[in-house]
């Protein structure tokens, strides 16, 4: 039901749109296309060129706009089609305006005595750029645990800093900076880590954002495509149960999401009810690997639950086979039950094979027999 990896996507289940099925790639080139996105670049090494070109030909092809910088003009000079500008001239704003006309790509060489990423802040804020991407050989930062900090927000990025944590502190300081005073998102990954970065819900560095705010509301048609493609990730992933198209529409349309930033789908979730009790079930909860830890699975059970109590719903129930899931819906104030208080039509056509092995579990008033 929550999942923790990434599989390899396989075809969707649902209608293709005119540019064909929906694939996180095209999700985010779609956001960035005519924008206009920074790369700082401190460092390049001979013949490590290959991954940062690739993806500059993707993002010219989606006709978006990338602002390259680096304190060294070697590492500009080896990216062909790139004008290369000072960012000691005058004008900045519209040199840079200027130079786009001309390339799809334009690179400023930052130099001077203030230190790279300072001058980097204020470059960004001062052209208005949607996006700082700030390449790094050690990646994005890590917990105590040595996992992966996905995603950081202004306030968690500062106690990190009052913890003193030294990890990169200059940078996080500029990205501080930055996000306080306006920038919507900066990225922090490697060079081979970036099109996984830019361009995939897991990620592959850390994502900086000044709030983190998680809105949770219902699937609106124009999720249906994103959603789809998360209920097909937890079905291979073994903790969907696999549904027939009228199962996928059954959830669809009583879906809920978990939006991180608007727009981003973190989770997604439904809550189908059963007989004139009535009582309910959160079926589909599955919560995106980039966005573990961050509270997007009780989020959306709390949602589910207002919902319930709304509809006057007698009890709300949720099955798994997942010993982990178990444990995430007895913090939520669950109960493990028998099949038997779970309502009869939960079982009619269900495999019975799934059926031996899932833990049912209760939040309201439990009352024998199937209800």
């Amino acid at each position: 039901m929550i999942g923790h990896t990434v599989p390899p996507m396989r075809a969707r289940r649902g209608p293709a749109s005119k540019a064909g099925p929906f694939s996180e790639k095209s999700f985010y080139l779609q956001e960035f296309q005519g924008r206009t996105l920074a790369l700082a670049v401190p460092e390049l090494a001979p013949g490590e060129a290959a991954p940062l070109e690739a993806v500059l030909g993707e993002l010219e092809a989606n006709a978006t706009r990338v602002l390259l910088l680096s304190p060294a003009p070697s590492v500009l000079e080896a990216l062909p089609g790139t004008k290369l500008l000072s960012a000691a001239g005058e004008h900045l704003e519209g040199a840079v305006w200027r130079g786009f006309a001309d390339a799809p790509r334009v690179g400023l060489v930052v130099e001077g005595g203030r230190p790279f990423a300072a001058a980097c802040r204020e470059i960004v804020l001062r052209l208005g750029v949607s996006k700082w991407v700030w390449i790094d050989s050690g990646g994005g930062l890590r917990r105590d645990d040595g996992g992966r900090r996905s995603f950081v927000d202004l306030c968690e990025l500062r106690e990190l800093a009052r913890a003193g944590n030294p990890e990169r502190a200059v940078l996080l300081a500029e990205v501080d900076r930055a996000l306080e005073s306006g920038l919507p998102a900066v990225n922090l990954c490697t060079l081979e880590g970036l099109a996984d970065e830019l361009f995939t819900y897991a990620g592959s560095g850390t994502l900086f954002t000044r709030d983190r705010y998680v809105e949770v509301r219902r699937l609106s048609i124009d999720d249906y495509d994103a959603a789809a493609h998360l209920l097909d990730r937890g079905v291979e992933e073994g903790f969907l149960a696999p549904r027939t198209p009228a199962g996928i529409d059954e959830v669809l349309a009583n879906g809920f999401g978990a939006f991180v930033e608007g727009r981003h789908l973190a989770g997604i979730g439904a809550l189908i009810e059963y007989g004139d009790g009535p009582a309910g079930e959160i079926a589909s909860l599955y919560t995106l690997t980039r966005f573990l830890g961050e509270g997007i699975g009780r989020h959306l059970v709390a949602f589910a639950l207002e919902r319930a109590a709304e509809r006057g719903h007698a009890f709300v129930f949720a099955c798994t086979t997942s010993e982990r899931v178990v444990r995430f819906f007895e913090l939520q104030g669950f109960s493990q039950v028998p099949h038997s208080a779970i309502p009869e039509a939960k079982w009619r056509g269900y495999d019975a094979t799934r059926r031996a092995r899932l833990v049912c579990l209760r939040q309201g008033g439990v009352r024998g027999g199937g209800a």
